[in-house]
């Protein structure tokens, strides 16, 4: 399994394969520099920084200096996989897409401008589709390195995409839930507008469309999933609308074109998406024989079961402990109140950036993804208290836990729980000692995760494919945060 590389300073920082053990293999020039590296002259050190920096030029120079540098192992399937990211840099590299035009002049038109039509135009593309460089999406299962990747790319952009500033065309990195609920607030927010105009119900895509390009040429999202009528009905247009503005994007995703939205409702009219995406995008499937995920980790204490006083007791000097190591603040409040779209969540207990819940504080409500985002963008780490094991009449719970823990890992939060039975057996039926492999389709979703279907248990609770999907990446992720290595990377500036 790949594991996610970011830059500090001038210096690099990997994570490295399972192979090599949880570790972390830090170059930098100044603060973790060697005893003999502190002896050599200052062009010596600026010598190193340079080859530092330089290694992050390309996504094939970057990669061969880590497996040069022995923080990845050499890997044929790997080294192919960073060529189709190498074509689209170099394709990248001398790409101008120019403007973007300016937003339709915000007029009311009169009574005969309405009479005869004149009112503000749309926007208009400045790119046929075939003009721009063709994008990459990039699938597979768990643990095939989908976040590295992305990563990786992003870090080693041609450098009128890093930034805006001095003529640069930026680019935009978020996860594909966050940006749909974005694009959906932009259609709201357009929509008001033009009602305010006197326009009526105008099609708000193209002025949207035209903003996100504002905001970068280049776009990145991981988690590219269709799991409702609303994604799958716009996802088409709203495409078309960027590549239209000069917008490249790459995507990841768990599944093949052809397998997105499967039983969705009305998924007819989803094909022409999909059939915009293998046209317009490069497929590239990121499976190998290698399953990295399935080598053994170093688990550490994050998840107490059963519910007792003892396990309440320790939950609870954990808490207070991290607290008063709060780099932001060591004061525990009371019932800390939050906005939420509008809306309020009470916090029962938190310090700066630590919060304490109890399950049903998070999932006994109709809170939504947007909501858990900004839960735990607001707090780097969350207790949760009180897990249920979730049968059938709390279908609706297991929904927002699922949600939750998605929101979780997106913002790398790191997470406490108690839960009734041990954390992976929350979703097992009641009363039930079955195991998944009752369901041979749910055994077989299991396996392509690596997860182990007889220690989950059986499940009533997911019939259609995507929930089956959501409540196996659920598991899988869970298993990943509570390893050493997510504590350590997780939480902001936390340790334990």
């Amino acid at each position: 399994m790949w594991r996610r590389m970011t830059s500090q300073d001038l210096g690099i920082v990997c994570w490295c394969l399972p192979k090599f053990g949880p570790r972390v293999i830090r170059r930098s020039v100044h603060s973790s520099a060697t005893s003999e590296e502190s002896q050599k002259p200052l062009h010596a050190l600026t010598t190193h920084a340079a080859e530092a920096r330089a290694s992050f030029k390309d996504p094939i120079t970057r990669y061969d200096h880590l497996v040069a540098d022995n923080v990845l192992r050499p890997d044929p399937h790997q080294r192919a996989i960073i060529s189709k990211l190498q074509r689209l840099w170099k394709d990248l590299q001398h790409y101008d897409p120019g403007p973007v035009p300016e937003p339709a002049e915000e007029v009311t038109p009169s009574f005969f401008g309405k009479l005869f039509n004149r009112t503000p135009a749309h926007p208009q593309p400045t790119h046929a589709l075939e003009n721009v460089p063709k994008g990459l999406y990039l699938y597979g299962s768990v643990g095939t390195g989908k976040t590295m990747l992305m990563d990786l790319f992003h870090s080693t952009l041609p450098e009128q995409f890093k930034s805006k500033k001095v003529g640069g065309y930026g680019s935009t990195r978020i996860h594909f839930h966050s940006f749909m609920l974005d694009v959906l607030q932009r259609q709201h927010e357009v929509g008001a507008k033009y009602a305010e105009m006197g326009l009526g119900k105008r099609d708000a895509m193209p002025e949207v469309a035209r903003s996100l390009a504002e905001e970068g040429r280049v776009l990145c999202f991981d988690e590219f999933q269709v799991t409702d009528i609303v994604t799958a009905m716009i996802l088409r247009q709203l495409l078309e609308r960027l590549m239209g503005f000069g917008v490249v994007c790459i995507m990841t995703s768990n599944r093949h074109p052809d397998e997105l939205y499967i039983n969705g409702i009305q998924r007819q009219s989803f094909i022409p998406a999909i059939e915009l995406i293998k046209e317009k995008f490069e497929v590239v499937d990121l499976d190998s024989g290698t399953d990295y995920r399935k080598l053994p980790r170093a688990l550490n204490k994050v998840y107490f079961s059963p519910l007792s006083s003892e396990t309440k007791t320790e939950l609870s000097k954990l808490f207070h402990s991290l607290a008063s190591a709060d780099p932001i603040s060591t004061e525990i409040v009371q019932n800390r109140t939050i906005p939420l779209w509008g809306r309020e969540l009470h916090v029962p207990e938190s310090s700066g950036s630590i919060a304490k819940f109890k399950f049903s504080d998070l999932c006994n409500r109709p809170l939504s993804a947007a909501d858990y985002l900004e839960v735990t963008g607001r707090f780097g780490t969350v207790f949760v208290e009180d897990v249920p094991r979730m049968g059938l009449s709390e279908r609706d719970q297991a929904r927002r836990f699922i949600t939750f823990i998605d929101a979780c890992y997106e913002n790398k939060t790191k997470i406490f729980i108690s839960s009734e039975v041990p954390i992976f057996q929350v979703f097992s039926d009641k009363h039930d000692k079955g195991t998944a492999g009752d369901d041979e389709h749910m055994r077989n979703v299991m396996d392509d995760m690596g997860i182990n279907a007889d220690d989950v248990g059986s499940s009533s609770l997911f019939s259609g494919d995507e929930e089956l999907f959501a409540f196996a990446r659920c598991v899988s992720r869970l298993s990943q945060m509570g390893t050493k290595e997510w504590s350590e990377t997780s939480g902001g500036e936390l340790q334990l």
